[in-house]
């Protein structure tokens, strides 16, 4: 089955109310052409949730246009270049929602629904405050040792967006290395967007399989400013614009600018 269907098709897939898992870790192999076609839509969906392993400039993309509702992850931010702007923004207004996760609450949500139960437990947590932060996350006794666990709730993305280095038509996608819970995301969400630097007729190596995938993009260059390594490094000039017109506040001149410009050849 060919699954190859256009950058603003794909954007379509994603629901006002969803919630959405992007891909990549940090500023490293980030789905950015995608949030620049989900913003261009001519409705942006919105009021979504955005659940992610670590979150960074195209997160805050989102957060800053007042689509994200919002926001599970364990990181928001720019590593070295400092926070992320309008999510410190917009949590200090009051404006986004933020559900405390760590690591492991993530990784054992994801865990719960790939075993198809609704938690899974573990130590993470036990004799911290977390859980006054979290009343939805229980506590569970170990029926063999009588050993009083976490019970993490399942975590179901509506919509997982990864980038690849390379996929075929039919959804087959090598990521390379430094896979964040990309895998996890895969097995985890009802809809799996592969956005990819190429599509090519063979792959050497496979680390999402097609029958997970429900639609490929090609989209080269697609996780500018962002790297993908080893085929382009992250751009730290457009990070550092893009800091700076959130510092002038003008978060919405950079951003109406940003989706009219073309992306380099890199």
């Amino acid at each position: 089955m060919n699954k190859v269907i256009s950058m603003p098709e794909a954007a379509a897939l994603v629901q006002t109310g969803d919630t959405l898992s992007l891909g990549g870790m940090t500023l490293y192999r980030r789905p950015v052409a995608f949030i620049i076609a989900l913003l261009n839509r001519p409705t942006p969906p919105r009021d979504l949730t955005l659940l992610s392993f670590t979150s960074s400039y195209e997160s805050d993309l989102l957060v800053g246009a007042g689509l994200v509702k919002r926001v599970r992850s364990c990181y928001f931010g720019f590593e070295g270049f400092g926070f992320a702007p309008m999510f410190t923004q917009a949590v200090n207004l009051g404006d986004l929602e933020v559900v405390e996760e760590t690591e492991a609450s993530l990784a054992f949500g994801l865990k719960a629904t790939l075993a198809d139960v609704g938690f899974m437990p573990g130590r993470g947590w036990v004799g911290t405050d977390l859980p006054r932060l979290r009343p939805d996350v229980k506590t569970i006794v170990d029926p063999y040792s009588g050993e009083e666990l976490m019970a993490f709730p399942a975590l179901k993305p509506d919509v997982a967006v990864l980038h690849a280095l390379e996929a075929d038509a039919q959804g087959n996608a090598r990521l390379n290395r430094n896979l964040g819970v990309d895998m996890e995301l895969a097995l985890a969400a009802r809809r799996v967007i592969v956005t990819t630097e190429a599509v090519v007729d063979r792959l050497d190596s496979v680390d999402i399989v097609a029958p997970l995938v429900t639609a490929v993009v090609a989209a080269p260059q697609g996780c500018w400013p962002t790297s993908c390594h080893p085929l382009y490094p992250m751009d730290g000039v457009e990070v550092m614009n893009y800091l700076e017109a959130c510092r002038r506040e003008a978060f919405d001149e950079y951003l109406q600018a940003r989706l009219r410009a073309e992306v380099p050849t890199l």
